[in-house]
């Protein structure tokens, strides 16, 4: 890995799913989201997130839970159960707010959850948290690869 290449994956400016059926929700929260440097993709329900999560990287999800087609907590298991996917932060939104919810958004997988109404400053607080350390995790990530990569030189220099 070159050192331009890091520089070039650092300036990404990442891209947060935001998903809800309902279209006020959805443009308020893309209205928030305004004073985080990232790239917001809508989808309307969980069909469409989980299309979008299939065709372009994705590095948060803020994720409706009571929505038609599918829910939020199905939306959340198929994407935390996915291997390619798994590591994809999600932040559930939701009206819901009895303690059974919010037991159920965990046992789905969510990394975090937020009440509605949302928020604001406790949104784009919990957003920019989530992104640094899927940020950190993909450093990581990378890092390993790149001395797992150097190991294996190493290991084929000497026996050779």
């Amino acid at each position: 890995m070159k050192k331009t290449e890091n520089k070039e994956h650092y300036k990404k400016i990442p891209t947060i799913l935001v998903v809800d059926d309902n279209t006020q929700n959805l443009e308020l929260l893309q209205a928030y989201l305004e004073d985080v440097d990232c790239k917001t993709v809508p989808a309307h329900d969980g069909l469409e997130a989980l299309d979008v999560v299939a065709k372009q990287p994705v590095d948060l999800v803020l994720l409706d839970i009571m929505m038609p087609r599918m829910s939020g907590f199905e939306v959340c298991r198929k994407i935390k159960g996915d291997p390619k996917t798994t590591d994809i932060p999600i932040i559930m939104v939701t009206a819901l707010n009895e303690f059974g919810d919010i037991e159920r958004a965990i046992d789905s997988g969510t990394d975090d959850f937020i009440s509605k109404p949302v928020n604001k400053l406790e949104l784009l607080t919990r957003v920019k948290t989530l992104l640094k350390l899927k940020h950190l995790t993909d450093k990581l990530e990378r890092t390993l690869a790149y001395l797992s990569e150097i190991e294996k030189q190493t290991q084929s220099k000497s026996s050779g």
